[in-house]
């Protein structure tokens, strides 16, 4: 599996309880797509959401977000961590 980091841009605003509700409709089909996201994280001010995945694809990753509700407008692969 490959490790992507998605960005939402346009969620200022967004509340702790809003980015939980988001995260578990990800959760709730993402195995669908053999998506797992590990991670999310919101800056309210800008409006930025940042989600830590690991997938098969960038596309899988984009699917389970837009059958969520939340397309991201970035997916980025992360071929290294260390």
């Amino acid at each position: 599996m490959a490790t992507f980091i998605d960005i939402h841009h346009g969620m200022t605003g967004i509340t702790a309880d809003q980015l939980a509700a988001a995260h578990r409709a990800d959760l709730a089909i993402e195995a669908e797509e053999h998506v797992h996201f590990k991670q999310a994280w919101a800056d309210p001010e800008s409006g930025t959401v940042y989600c830590l995945s690991e997938a098969p694809s960038k596309e899988a990753v984009q699917r389970i977000h837009e059958r969520a509700g939340h397309l991201a407008d970035e997916i980025h692969h992360v071929p290294i961590t260390v």
